[in-house]
């Protein structure tokens, strides 16, 4: 890519990453949304990306905004469409083992691919329980705030699963981490 010759919502195909479509322009990069990849955010001189549909550019420089934020949403909620988040490789075909304490009692075992993918449906609704009550009109501002700690603090309780997740993009990120 020569030039800045894409807007938002412009159609473009990645070598590694595959067809995505840009949701927001910064100075020097694009923040596209991957089919199969999730969000990633990559210069716009990249040699691996094509633009395959541009869409005109705005006059300003553009981010994330929370009607972008939204529509993100209801098409994660409502198109069926699902990131395809991939599980670290050491942990493909591996066994969760629950033992209880009491001998007498036997084992449990869990396919860590199927513990996995209930770990990822959980992050995933809290995100769409997230842009719910980002998009609630009902809830003051203080509301909003108070209930979106409370769900930064879930998602620090979760950063244990993290060494689950292949793609650190992926992982659960709480306070702490919102602030590095």
């Amino acid at each position: 890519m020569a030039e800045q010759t894409a807007g938002i919502g412009s159609r473009i195909q990645h070598r590694k990453y595959g067809q995505g479509v840009i949701v927001a322009i910064r100075l020097t990069t694009y923040l596209i949304t991957f089919m199969e990849a999730g969000v990633h955010e990559i210069n716009q001189f990249d040699n691996d990306l094509e633009i395959l549909h541009a869409e005109e550019i705005s006059a300003e420089l553009e981010t994330m905004s929370d009607y972008e934020k939204s529509l993100i949403g209801i098409l994660r909620r409502w198109a069926d469409v699902h990131e395809i988040v991939p599980i670290g490789d050491r942990w493909i075909g591996g066994t969760m083992i629950l033992k209880p304490k009491d001998a007498g009692l036997s084992p449990k075992e869990i396919p860590i691919d199927a513990f996995f993918h209930k770990v990822v449906m959980l992050r995933d609704r809290l995100r769409v329980l997230e842009q719910n009550i980002n998009s609630n009109s009902k809830l003051s501002d203080e509301d909003k705030v108070n209930l979106q700690q409370y769900i930064t603090r879930c998602y620090g309780s979760l950063t244990t699963f993290n060494v689950l997740f292949k793609i650190k993009d992926h992982q659960f990120v709480g306070e702490k981490g919102k602030g590095e």
